[in-house]
């Protein structure tokens, strides 16, 4: 028999997976109209099972290389099981999650975007939500952020816009919140700046309304596809320089070193053994540092 709890993680795992297929064609259907001058044919996602090599569950890992619009893009999607290794363990129990000190048990599924744009122009962004449980807790968290390396602020003021939107079906102030949490969380200390222009983050949500913290994360969700696809369409083919490589690049790197230094996600994903490709699939194909 299938408890309630049970049957909700059924729904989260099936709900994140369904917004990945929906953003890969959506993403495949913006290959096929993008100019074609550059040469290369429309890309394609190749997909490729994830398992995590110590416990239960894995995930579809899918990336696009070398596409019109797309130097890279990953969207990946995955449901994980099992006992949480030792640093894992004293990350979560540090955080406050209950009983984490004593039973390391735990069930994770969500999906994880980043894209990294041929034209310059065209901003990379970043997504994710996801769902989290323990014997004692259960919470969500996600968001998403733009980060153009060649800054245009229409852009910027559509997609903080779309996300307004989205945080509005919950709560009045919910998107000032979680546009504050985004620039604290999105910043890089040594650097002593954001790695991008912001956008949302929330984390440890937990109303102890399931259904309705469910419902956010999915409204989050839905969000991201008319939040960034009218800033592709609008910059594709604006035509860019050295230079304009140049920042980009540049800015790539700075990327890298957020994810790797300090994104949550990124450690709880090598530190609980999931699978080290998909974990690190958001770092850029080519970076430059000065």
């Amino acid at each position: 028999m299938i408890d309630a709890m049970d049957e909700r993680k059924a729904r989260a795992s099936g709900w994140f997976r369904a917004l990945r297929d929906r953003i890969v064609a959506a993403f495949e259907a913006a290959e096929d109209t993008a100019p074609d001058e550059a040469g290369p044919p429309p890309g394609r996602f190749a997909l490729r099972e994830t398992q995590r090599e110590s416990g239960g569950g894995g995930g579809l890992m899918s990336v696009m290389r070398g596409g019109r619009l797309f130097e890279k893009v990953g969207v990946n999607v995955s449901t994980v099981h099992g006992t949480l290794a030792a640093p894992a363990q004293r990350a979560m129990a540090a955080r406050g999650v209950p009983g984490m000190d004593s039973d390391p048990r735990f069930w994770a599924s969500g999906i994880s975007l980043v894209a990294h744009m041929r034209n310059p122009h065209v901003p990379a962004v970043h997504m994710n939500t996801r769902m989290f449980w323990t014997p004692q807790a259960w919470w969500f968290g996600g968001g998403a952020d733009l980060n153009p390396c060649l800054d245009y602020p229409e852009d910027t003021a559509h997609f903080h816009a779309t996300l307004r939107a989205a945080c509005d079906t919950r709560a009045p102030d919910c998107y000032d919140r979680f546009k504050a949490w985004a620039d604290d969380y999105f910043f890089i200390p040594h650097r002593g700046r954001a790695r991008g222009v912001g956008g949302i983050f929330y984390d440890d949500l937990n109303s102890g309304e399931w259904e309705s913290d469910f419902a956010f994360t999915q409204a989050v969700g839905r969000a991201f596809l008319p939040a960034f696809l009218p800033l592709v369409e609008r910059r594709r083919a604006t035509p860019w320089t050295e230079a304009d490589r140049e920042a980009q690049l540049i800015h790539r790197g700075l990327y890298a070193e957020y994810n790797l230094v300090y994104d949550r996600g990124t450690k709880f994903g090598l530190e609980s053994g999931h699978d080290a490709d998909a974990v690190l699939m958001s770092l850029p194909p080519l970076a430059k540092w000065v």
